[in-house]
């Protein structure tokens, strides 16, 4: 009788073993703080890194790229910004590819020491004047560095965020890539005012922009840390676990299976990076050479746009759980092609710090609405199979093509029409790009709504 009892008592002790983990995989599904966090560290350092750069465009175009006069050496540093930007692609290829074979941990792990690498080599690097030409030469490594790390984060942080997370509730969870690129923007602008308040000048350019830099590298081994503890999602590992040696590589599944709805998705970013890019990253450089507003101000206005993205994001990703991402988005992508060139007309109407508050506190609330439904939009036409690389693909490739070189088309725009309203027509162009392609794509997968 006993005998007949031992297996009966085993396998009730497997159940319930199996019970109790079902039971925490569950918990870890409501409550995926734990990994959202650790997503988001790594995120906002990555994209504190790209801003600071952009924020100290003018100074390190005086220290690594000296010309004959100062819009040369300025486009000279904003054109090093765009050509990270020209490997983003590759790091989307490779390390999202990577997310997808070897987990998003791994890809996530590998893109924040790629990134600390490249952050070391701005912060420490010796200028023009100290070592000719190879100063810019290690600018430009360290920033293809920084381009490659970046170009991973966004396809593995995604969908670690979206395979953590409740399916019902995906928006909100991956709304939290955009809200920690708010936190980024404040952190990086909150740092650069207080600089530019303290320091002389002389002393912001010998040194003072550094700090900006090693304040990065501080955070970085946090956020590895914090990301060497977490586990990788279950969606991966079941998905892991029935992938056989013959499949094909997630990259050839991208481009050939799913190469329509890649394209459609690089053009649904197209606007919300632009938008993003001209108003967030270029806009204390617009503000200090367009319309002479102090330093230290335009930097303000910058962190006021950071500050609403962190806050609001999370509404609007919920908005799009509840409403439809695609309703949610197209309503957002009009209102930025509608506001780009009053918001504009504003500032060159009255140029002051008070001006540029509001406007950048629009800009935030406008930032958040397209980008807030975009990381979970993206996840959801993706398979769990391809979700790393399709994201990554995708939304690198339109940040290179109608982002990164945002600040060098429009300072370019400004010096050739000499207009100050000409950003506002390149922001409305590429909104209808994302507009249109938001449509199609809807119509395309059955989510209209």
């Amino acid at each position: 009788m006993s005998a007949e009892l031992e297996p009966s008592a085993a396998s009730v002790a497997n159940a319930s073993s199996a019970t109790s983990a079902s039971a925490q995989h569950a918990a870890r599904r409501k409550n995926p703080w734990k990994e959202i966090c650790a997503a988001s560290i790594g995120n906002a350092l990555e994209f504190y890194d790209l801003l600071i750069y952009g924020y100290f465009a003018v100074v390190i175009g005086k220290l690594f790229f000296p010309a004959q006069d100062d819009t040369t050496s300025l486009l000279l540093s904003v054109g090093t910004f765009g050509i990270s930007f020209v490997i983003r692609p590759l790091g989307a290829i490779v390390l999202g590819s990577y997310a997808d074979r070897a987990g998003r941990k791994a890809s996530l792990t590998a893109s924040i020491l790629i990134m600390m690498v490249g952050t070391a080599m701005i912060a420490f690097a010796p200028t023009y004047a100290q070592i000719g030409i190879a100063s810019p030469l290690i600018i430009i490594v360290a920033r293809l560095l920084q381009g490659f790390s970046t170009g991973g984060e966004f396809g593995a942080a995604t969908a670690f965020m979206v395979e953590h997370a409740d399916a019902k509730r995906r928006g909100f969870f991956a709304s939290w890539q955009l809200s920690t690129q708010g936190l980024a923007t404040v952190l990086a602008a909150g740092v650069s005012a207080l600089l530019s308040y303290l320091l002389t000048e002389t002393q912001l350019n010998e040194w003072g922009w550094r700090v900006a830099f090693c304040f990065g590298l501080l955070v970085g081994p946090v956020g590895l840390y914090i990301r060497s503890q977490i586990d990788e999602t279950p969606e991966f590992k079941k998905v892991a676990a029935a992938a056989t040696q013959s499949e094909k590589s997630p990259l050839v599944l991208v481009l050939v299976r799913d190469r329509a709805k890649l394209l459609l998705a690089i053009g649904v970013v197209a606007g919300a990076t632009a938008f993003n890019y001209v108003h967030k990253l270029y806009m204390p450089t617009y503000a200090l050479k367009q319309l002479h507003i102090p330093a230290t101000s335009s930097f303000i206005g910058a962190l006021i746009t950071g500050l609403v993205l962190m806050l609001t994001a999370p509404v609007f990703g919920t908005l799009s759980d509840r409403y439809g991402r695609f309703r949610v988005l197209t309503i957002a992508m009009a209102a930025i092609g509608l506001s780009s060139y009053p918001l504009f007309m504003l500032l060159n109407t009255w140029p002051t710090m008070s001006t540029l508050i509001a406007v950048q506190g629009i800009v935030g609330v406008l930032i958040a609405a397209c980008l807030g439904p975009i990381p979970a939009l993206l996840s959801d036409i993706f398979p769990t199979q391809t979700r790393g690389t399709g994201l990554a693909l995708s939304y690198n490739f339109s940040v290179t093509l109608f982002g990164g070189f945002s600040p060098l088309i429009v300072t370019w725009m400004i010096a050739a029409s000499t207009n100050n309203m000409a950003p506002s027509f390149y922001v409305m162009a590429t909104a209808l790009i994302s507009l249109t392609a938001v449509i199609v794509l809807g119509r395309r997968t059955g989510r209209a709504r």
